[in-house]
């Protein structure tokens, strides 16, 4: 049995293969959008109230959170909460690499 196939058809088929033609993924702008809609369609979590940026799919979620048993400190225990569950919302998009947090909280 031969295999009638030109070389450049097994090289096309190589590079499909191996990645070469596959998509990298969404662009930042896109990723941002799309975790902004997650964010926002989440009813468990301050959508509203965080700041999306993203850079090479790491994902940074800022602004700050109302939170009456803080105290002021950087990452309370009520806050712990809120911050597992919008780092659970963000990883849930696809093409997010990691979450990042630089949330402040208010009394």
């Amino acid at each position: 049995m031969s295999c009638a196939r030109p070389w450049w058809a097994l090289c096309v088929l190589l590079a499909l293969t191996i990645g070469g033609c596959a998509p990298d993924g969404p662009s930042d702008e896109e990723l941002r959008e799309r975790v902004e809609a997650a964010l926002a369609s989440a009813s468990d979590v301050p959508g509203q109230q965080i700041q999306v940026e993203v850079s090479d799919g790491v994902v940074t979620l800022s602004g700050s959170i109302v939170c009456e048993d803080c105290g002021g400190t950087q990452t309370p225990g009520g806050l712990g909460t809120v911050q597992q569950s919008l780092g659970a919302v963000v990883r849930a998009v696809p093409g997010v690499q990691r979450v990042e947090f630089s949330i402040r909280t208010q009394p």
